[in-house]
């Protein structure tokens, strides 16, 4: 009989899992053994390296060192990517081969742009004193540095820092040649880091004399000279090879601030230049004081050319980019031009005091530097342009670029879309302005008030936010985009929630444009400045009509909606320091976040335009809006430019303009002279005028003071 208690299979199921439980437990533990005999062995094995004390210091500086640097090896070929993107297509910037004379609507000429010669004369055969005049300006340490001269840069800083009155910059002439061929002239960080990585490709691939070979044919000179060919020819009536030094010194001087130190706009401080570069030779060890010394005593005399001050130069570059368009379209091997453009120099005149005027008087109480304006017919034709403050200090045209937020300006695009994409609508219709929230933003009115129910009419002539955005949300803010475009905004930008109160890049050239479609009975009306070009031998290779291919973007109804909507603001709105006696004004208003940009732009029956106010940096002025210093600089301008002329009606506008009348006198009868505007300074010469009232302040203080001093107190008489 089997035993009960007697299990086989069981016990030796029992004793399999034990002696598994137990290799696991001795595996673990030999492996933790294992790995503390290895960790022990690494420990003792790098405790060889272990120092302390000063050692250790520099050790740690040297590990530190490394970790920075590949940091740094990464994040500089991040930076390089970019740049050397420029130099993968092998073409350099295009240089100018054309040279085109500007004539204006009258048929005078005004200005020139681009070639003033094609000579071009090998490195050695250029006067060494003018290769050393460069070079001692410039880039002292051009043959010695790989293109970014680090040396001469903290130097620069150095003297910057000082205050001193140095000619000598901080880029390399490698670096300033990178920028010519293949950057633009922006100030910014990202093309400062493009600009040193293409300058040691530049030595990479180019031996030193190649480079200032192209420095000298590449440079811009001022007065529409590229070339230093080009410049002597133009300043001096001569050759670059028969230059003598101080003419030498006067063109190196030029580098650096071409318009600045031009000698036909500025012969002083053309000369105190040359002077500045003489003494860079003697201090570079290049020449001795005694041989710079007749320079010094007979400076250059440059060919008069006093009458291409007055030039609108803003406008000559606009219309030199335009003019290079249609003659690479043409196909004309020519390379010599005359171009009519549309400008007026009486206008453009009227323009430039009115805009200098008020930044002169007004802007340092509101904090504000710089300001535009671009001035139409309504067909499109551009009578004046100002695109900043000073040419000769900035060539940036304010006015042609899409940069800046137009504010409460945009709000003609919302009610714009609204009349058509609405046909309900009118001025009087009566919608809701209560503040609608997108997300979590919730638009707010510029007084911080409420509003309820309000008229159109009355939510524009106010400037009211919350109206506009309830529009967007009614009918979408793509339709105010599409419209947006439609009718002159060229460039694009994001369709966001905000869109209505203007969040978008424009121009003010294509402000006025979209504006000048209103004055113009809703036909488009894209600005233009080129109305013929013809070569030199007087073939003609284009012809402008703006009459051609008319396209109605706007209906008649929204025109006359639009007009006198904007005749609302102008009479009785934000934009009220806009009205002109006698003249029907129309516009609107436009103000941003912060107060960064003011706008104002409107038209009359006779001339469209736009103004803007603001700060190159995009500071914040104090507390400038549309309705201040735009509004007086373009009643300013509008004042002066309907003087004694036929004054037009607008559409939709209730207002009578006054006839315009001609008065034949009898024969023998005396004839009252026409009321003419009193001629208004030049900027030059405004400046000029308060540097002498304050020098005078300065003398009659200073003899206030001298004769106060003299004046001794007699000494009380003593009591007897």
């Amino acid at each position: 009989m089997q035993d009960p208690f007697y299990h086989k299979e069981k016990r030796r199921k029992k004793t399999r899992m034990l002696a598994a439980d137990a290799w696991l437990d001795s595996a673990m533990y030999d492996f933790w053994q294992s790995a503390g005999r290895g960790y022990t062995a690494i420990e003792d094995f790098f405790s060889r390296f272990r120092i302390s004390g000063l050692k250790r210091f520099f050790v740690e500086i040297v590990s530190d060192g490394f970790s920075f640097l590949a940091i740094g090896l990464v994040l500089v070929t991040a930076l390089a990517l970019p740049a050397f993107d420029a130099t993968v297509s092998g073409h350099f910037n295009k240089a100018e081969d054309i040279a085109v004379t500007f004539l204006d609507r009258y048929g005078n000429e005004v200005g020139r742009r681009g070639i003033r010669s094609d000579d071009s004369y090998p490195l050695d055969k250029l006067p060494d004193y003018f290769v050393k005049a460069a070079l001692a300006t410039e880039d002292r340490r051009f043959y010695d540095h790989w293109g970014i001269d680090i040396v001469g840069t903290l130097r620069a800083l150095v003297s910057n820092a000082q205050g001193e009155n140095s000619t000598q910059g901080g880029s390399s002439i490698t670096q300033q040649l990178a920028k010519n061929l293949f950057l633009t002239p922006e100030r910014s960080l990202e093309r400062k880091i493009k600009e040193a990585f293409l300058a040691v490709w530049l030595e990479w691939h180019y031996s030193k004399d190649e480079i200032l070979k192209l420095y000298f044919d590449r440079a811009y000179m001022g007065g529409g000279n590229f070339g230093a060919a080009a410049a002597a020819e133009y300043y001096f009536g001569k050759k670059i090879t028969d230059v003598n030094l101080a003419e030498a010194a006067m063109l190196a001087g030029l580098f650096k601030a071409p318009t600045k130190y031009a000698p036909h706009v500025d012969l002083a401080a053309a000369r105190g230049r040359a002077n500045l570069v003489l003494s860079n030779l003697v201090d570079a060890g290049f020449l001795t004081e005694g041989q710079v010394t007749a320079a010094r005593r007979n400076p250059a005399m440059p060919i008069d050319r006093s009458a291409e001050l007055s030039s609108p130069n803003y406008f000559l570059d606009y219309a030199f980019d335009e003019a290079k368009k249609i003659i690479e379209a043409s196909g004309s091997t020519s390379n010599t031009f005359v171009v009519r453009t549309t400008i007026d120099p009486v206008l453009q005149s009227y323009a430039e005091d009115a805009v200098t005027s008020v930044v002169r008087e007004q802007g340092e109480a509101y904090n504000v530097t710089q300001a535009a304006m671009v001035v139409l017919e309504p067909n499109g034709s551009i009578r004046a342009m100002v695109g900043g403050m000073d040419y000769g200090k900035s060539q940036f045209n304010r006015s042609i670029v899409p940069n800046r937020q137009p504010g409460s300006a945009f709000k003609l695009f919302d009610y714009g879309a609204a009349f058509e994409n609405i046909p309900d609508y009118d001025p009087d219709t009566v919608v809701s302005g209560a503040t609608q929230c997108i997300g979590d933003w919730c638009p707010r009115n510029y007084s911080g008030n409420a509003v309820g129910r309000i008229s159109l009419i009355s939510a524009f002539q106010q400037s009211i936010n919350t109206v506009p955005v309830n529009l967007s949300i009614k009918m979408g803010r793509q339709p105010i985009a599409d419209f947006a475009h439609k009718i002159g905004l060229t460039n694009d930008f994001p369709v966001t929630r905000s869109l209505a109160l203007g969040a978008a890049s424009v121009s003010v050239i294509d402000m006025a444009s979209s504006y000048a479609v209103f004055s113009n009975h809703g036909y488009k009306t894209p600005a233009f400045g080129i109305t013929r070009i013809t070569t030199l031998t007087g073939d003609q290779i284009f012809e402008a009509d703006p009459e051609a291919n008319r396209e109605r973007v706007v209906s008649e109804r929204t025109v006359r909606y639009m007009n006198r909507m904007m005749r609302a603001v102008v009479e009785s709105g934000t934009g009220r320091r806009a009205q002109i006696e006698g003249v029907p004004a129309v516009g609107k208003t436009g103000t941003t976040s912060s107060y960064r940009d003011a706008w104002f732009c409107g038209f009359t029956g006779n001339y469209v335009a736009a103004v803007w106010f603001g700060n190159d940096d995009y500071r914040p002025t104090k507390t400038l809006t549309g309705g201040l210093l735009p509004t007086t600089a373009w009643q300013k301008f509008m004042a002066y430019a309907h003087t004694n002329i036929e004054i037009k009606p607008v559409e939709g506008v209730d207002f009578q303009p006054a006839p315009f009348v001609i008065a034949n006198a009898e024969e023998g009868q005396p004839v009252a002279p026409p009321v003419e505007r009193p001629p208004g300074l030049k900027p030059r010469a405004a400046d000029k005028l308060l540097e002498v009232a304050d020098r005078l302040r300065d003398a009659l203080d200073a003899a206030g003071s001298q004769a106060a001093l003299a004046v001794v107190p007699a000494a009380p008489a003593k009591s007897l």
